[in-house]
C-alpha cells in the first residue's frame, strides 16, 4: 500500500506500527522519526499543502486530521482530487487509541495496532493522588494564553500524572484568554509548550514576567518547565513522553 501523511502525530503512528516503508511522502511538519522522513517527498506545510503534488504520488491512502484549525479546507481539496482520506480528530486519549487502531486496520496490519494501544496504556497509568491535585498550566501559546480544554487530551494525560486541568471542564478543544484570566486559577505548575517553537527557545521569563504573576505559585516557586509541542501536542506514540515529563514534574511539586 502507497500511504502519505499528512500531520505529523499520522507520520509517526504509521512508523509505530511498523509500516514506515508504505510512505511515499509526508508533509513539511513531520519530523519524526528523522530518519524515515529526511527521504521522504515534502509537499507543504500542514495548512500549505500542495493538493497536486500529493495527488502525484499516486497514494492508495492519505492520512490527515482536524487537529489544527483550518484543516477542513485541506480534507476537502484532498477529497475533491479524488484521493482515498482517512481524517482523524482526536479529543481524548480514547480518541487517540481509536485513532492508532483505526490506522492499523486500514494498513492490514490491526493486531499491531492493539499492541501499540496496549503499550501506550501500560505506560500511562492513572496516578492515585491523596488530597489535592496541583493546578497544571499547558501553554499552547503564551499570548494570548491557550490552554488544552476538556476536548483535549492534555486534560487526560494531566489527570493520570496526578494534576488537574483549570479548564478541563471547558467544553471546548483549547481555550485562549488574556495572561490575567489564567492568573486567576493560581497554577501550580506552568508547562511551555509552544505550538512550532523549538523546545530550547521556549522562555519562562514570559511567563515570570506577567504582571502579577509573581504571586503564582508555580512562578513563586520556580515551577515554569518546558515540554516540547512534539510530546503533548501530536496525538500519537510520543504522548508516552509527554505523560512521563508531566509525572516527573508533578512528583518534583509534591515533594
Amino acid at each position: 500500500m502507497r500511504v502519505f501523511s499528512h500531520t505529523c502525530s499520522n507520520t509517526e503512528i504509521v512508523c509505530a506500527l511498523g509500516c514506515a516503508p508504505m510512505l511515499v511522502g509526508v508533509d513539511a511538519d513531520s519530523d519524526y522519526p528523522p530518519e524515515v522522513v529526511a527521504g521522504l517527498p515534502k509537499t507543504g506545510r500542514d495548512l500549505d499543502l500542495d493538493i497536486e503534488a500529493v495527488h502525484a504520488l499516486e497514494p492508495d491512502l492519505v492520512l490527515t486530521s482536524l487537529t489544527v484549525p483550518g484543516h477542513e479546507k485541506v480534507v476537502d481539496a484532498l477529497r475533491a482530487a479524488g484521493l482515498r482520506v482517512l481524517v482523524c480528530d482526536p479529543q481524548s486519549l480514547a480518541d487517540v487509541y481509536a485513532n492508532v487502531r483505526e490506522i492499523a486496520d486500514a494498513l492490514g496490519v490491526p493486531e499491531r495496532g492493539a499492541a501499540l494501544v496496549a503499550e501506550m496504556e501500560a505506560a500511562m497509568p492513572e496516578v492515585a493522588v491523596a488530597g489535592a491535585r496541583p493546578k497544571v498550566l499547558v501553554e499552547w501559546w503564551p499570548k494570548p494564553v491557550i490552554a488544552p480544554a476538556r476536548r483535549s487530551w492534555v486534560s487526560d494525560l494531566i489527570r493520570r500524572a496526578g494534576g488537574e486541568n483549570p479548564w478541563g471542564e471547558v467544553d471546548a478543544k483549547s481555550v485562549p484568554m488574556e495572561p490575567a484570566q489564567a492568573r486567576a486559577a493560581l497554577p501550580d505548575v506552568v508547562v511551555m509548550s509552544w505550538c512550532g517553537v523549538k523546545e530550547e527557545n521556549y522562555r519562562s521569563d514570559v511567563v515570570s514576567g506577567r504582571e502579577g504573576w509573581d504571586a503564582v505559585p508555580a512562578v513563586r516557586d520556580g515551577r515554569i518547565h518546558a515540554v516540547s509541542e512534539a510530546y503533548l501536542g501530536r496525538p500519537g506514540p510520543r504522548l508516552v513522553e509527554g505523560y512521563r515529563r508531566l509525572r516527573a514534574l508533578l512528583t518534583a511539586a509534591a515533594d
